[in-house]
């Protein structure tokens, strides 16, 4: 499995900036290998990691997963 590793706070601007999702990002990022995407703080330190699929199936499996604990997670500050 590869390894990739994203400084997170460039990451998340850079979407910002283009308007796109990381879940499109991801999509791009898809070769039919499972990868395992680290994200990092500006001094290297692991954040989270997630592991990207093989197939647009899991990814979108992962998506609706990703958002349902989102939003779950919102809806208890609230």
């Amino acid at each position: 499995m590869k390894t990739v590793e994203i400084k997170a706070d460039q990451f998340f601007e850079i979407l910002k900036l283009r308007d796109v999702s990381m879940w499109e990002i991801f999509v791009q990022m898809m070769d039919g290998e499972e990868k395992e995407i680290i994200f990092l703080t500006e001094d290297d330190k692991i954040l989270f990691n997630y592991i990207l699929p093989s197939t647009k199936e899991k990814l979108e499996e992962d998506r609706k997963e990703f958002s349902k604990q989102f939003s779950e997670k919102l809806s208890h500050l609230n």
